[in-house]
């Protein structure tokens, strides 16, 4: 290494930087690596899920020792007019899980927690204390960036862990319960059955704002819950207020951020999905791809992640286009109908959709049709600029 601390410094222990440590300790046990977090704990406080069909067989490996929920059974939507099951096994993972698997797994010294980057460079980062790490390359993964060069809408959630006091009877999860009343945008209820007796109930909202009303999502989930019976005692409980990007400009919201020599990953890189909000997938194929060039030097490395990034924003275009329709085209009190002409698609189709897979016959059978807004209004959305996310709300990508 040369005098150097370790091999690679990764600025932000959460999911992105935290699979990317993970990856690394499992093909490359030779590297030394820092994973620096400013928290308690790797990850913070979230539940991450995401589809079976996501992850190729690289991804699902690498996610192994992380403790993990998965439903063979499918998973299920609920809409005023429609209720379907789908045969796509769903996972989750909780924060808690994720941390444990890094200090598990991790080498001793790799995680250095409860201290804040005051700068990064190509060379390594120094934190707030004086203290210097040097490293051969450098990752920033400290999550996503409030910019005015990038605009859209946003996905506003309160998620509750409860153990109810008798068997809940939820057999698989609800991945949209949109039957609930649809107050400022679209809205649904997001049903977890971890357990006989434990529920993870998430009161999640498409929103034009990034207002998060503590007490009246709070509220709506007690309510939620009454109505169908479950009481019981509160585990945990998150919230989130994440970005939906519908357009921009990548390349002006990331200049501030870039540091040379130094690669962006997460969603401060913009590995995101735009209209879902889905990091996992994406941070599992980033980590692959670091792991795969572990042995550049850190600005090769970095230049290889930055046009990674740039083929991710023009391969997903597709999910700004429908966002702008979302958020632009239907009136918030009928987005719910957007979503559920979509869910009557085929399941393939559908699968494809969240792993930001789609295929041009995919994008063809969602666009063509009966169209669930107006045409106008679609088209007005089209050529009328969204708002900027150039806010300071805290953004929670998971």
């Amino acid at each position: 290494m040369s005098g150097r601390t370790c091999d690679i410094a990764i600025a932000g222990g959460g999911l992105a930087g935290g699979l990317i440590a993970l990856a690394l300790a499992q093909e490359r046990p030779d590297l030394s690596v820092r994973l620096v977090e400013s928290g308690d704990m790797p990850g913070g406080n979230h539940r991450w899920s995401w589809f079976a069909s996501d992850l190729s067989a690289e991804g699902e490996a690498l996610l192994h020792p992380i403790r993990k929920t998965q439903w063979d059974a499918g998973n299920e939507v609920v809409f005023p007019g429609h209720r379907r099951r789908l045969a796509t096994p769903y996972c989750s993972m909780a924060s808690a899980d994720f941390a444990a698997a890094l200090e598990r797994e991790l080498a001793p010294g790799t995680i250095i927690l409860r201290q804040q980057v005051a700068g990064l460079d190509a060379g390594g980062m120094t934190l707030a204390d004086g203290s210097r790490i040097t490293a051969r390359a450098v990752i920033d993964a400290r999550g996503f960036a409030p910019s005015p060069h990038l605009s859209g809408g946003w996905q506003v959630f309160m998620g509750r862990h409860l153990r109810t006091h008798e068997p809940h009877g939820v057999e698989r999860p609800v991945i949209m319960d949109a039957s609930v009343d649809q107050l400022g945008g679209y809205r649904f209820v997001y049903v977890l059955p971890l357990g006989a007796h434990e529920l993870f109930v998430e009161d999640t909202y498409y929103q034009d704002t990034p207002e998060l009303d503590r007490a009246a999502l709070s509220h709506r989930i007690d309510l939620y819950c009454r109505q169908h019976g479950w009481e019981g005692e509160l585990l945990g409980f998150e919230t989130g207020v994440l970005p939906v990007i519908t357009g921009g400009d990548p390349a002006r919201h990331l200049e501030p951020l870039r540091i040379p020599g130094v690669a962006l990953v997460g969603a401060r890189g913009l590995f995101t999905h735009p209209l879902t909000s889905y990091t996992l997938p994406f941070a599992v194929k980033a980590a692959l791809a670091v792991t795969a060039e572990a042995d550049l030097p850190g600005d090769q490395l970095a230049a290889r992640i930055d046009a990674m990034a740039r083929r991710h924003w023009a391969a997903t275009g597709f999910y700004r286009l429908l966002g702008s329709m979302l958020f632009g085209a239907a009136l918030p009190h009928r987005r719910a109908g957007i979503f559920e002409r979509f869910y009557r698609l085929p399941e393939p189709l559908v699968e494809r959709f969240y792993a930001a897979r789609s295929t041009f016959a995919d994008k063809a059978r969602i666009l063509i049709g009966k169209p669930p807004v107006p045409v106008m209004r679609a088209m007005r959305a089209l050529v009328t600029k969204r708002p900027s996310l150039d806010l300071t709300q805290e953004s929670d990508p998971r």
